[in-house]
């Protein structure tokens, strides 16, 4: 694999465990599942982000309110539910490393490209959001489609840019409930994740990355 790939979408997640492990799938022979991991925000919030973990990497000390430190992938797959394709986001687990309460909880690196126009609003307060959808290159000609969000001059700034501009970011993964309203008009909760941008460039202007060691 190119390093490349490798080194354009890269997380790091610190938290605790708050879901037993539960089987997703299997490729190639090895088995992966799926965890829930709970990580603090700045506010004493908590983020729950979903993690999808090998077989290889699990063990007995990975269980219901353990800590757990990881590096890995933000990724995205098309799931079908009731006929229609639903983009699932979950962190894909490279390594497992040594929980540090010292260190930044939650960061994400990617490098990407926008594909699809940049969505522009603001809150009746006045401040100023913007969506923006990034496509992240994957080996075997595949790609992740994470949905980004920024804020005040970053929302200025991305605004401004168009499909096919290639961009480097720096935020952290979030996670947030909102109401979706089905069409026999039933209400349910359902939780979306997303990047919230915290430094943002285009490819062409970006000095060196700080990327994570």
């Amino acid at each position: 694999m190119k390093y490349e790939l490798l080194s354009n979408n890269r997380v790091f997640l610190c938290g605790t465990i708050e879901s037993n492990p539960q089987y997703s799938h299997e490729s190639f022979g090895e088995a992966f599942y799926e965890i829930l991991l709970s990580v603090k925000r700045l506010s004493e919030q908590n983020d729950l982000i979903p993690i999808t973990i090998s077989d290889k990497l699990l063990t007995k000390e990975m269980s219901v309110g353990s800590r757990l430190a990881i590096k890995g992938q933000f990724r995205s797959y098309n799931k079908i539910e009731d006929g229609k394709s639903k983009l699932m986001l979950t962190v894909f687990v490279r390594e497992i490393i040594e929980y540090n309460e010292t260190m930044n909880p939650n960061i994400i690196e990617i490098s990407g490209f926008i594909c699809k126009e940049p969505t522009y609003r603001t809150t009746p307060f006045k401040r100023e959001i913007c969506d923006v959808l990034v496509a992240v290159n994957r080996a075997y000609n595949k790609s992740d489609y994470l949905p980004c969000i920024a804020w005040g001059r970053n929302a200025r700034f991305v605004k401004n840019l168009g499909i096919g501009q290639k961009i480097n970011l720096v935020g952290r993964i979030q996670s947030r409930e909102y109401q979706k309203k089905l069409d026999d008009g039933e209400v349910i909760t359902r939780t979306a994740y997303e990047v919230s941008i915290n430094k943002v460039s285009e490819q062409d202007n970006l000095e060196e990355d700080q990327m994570l060691s």
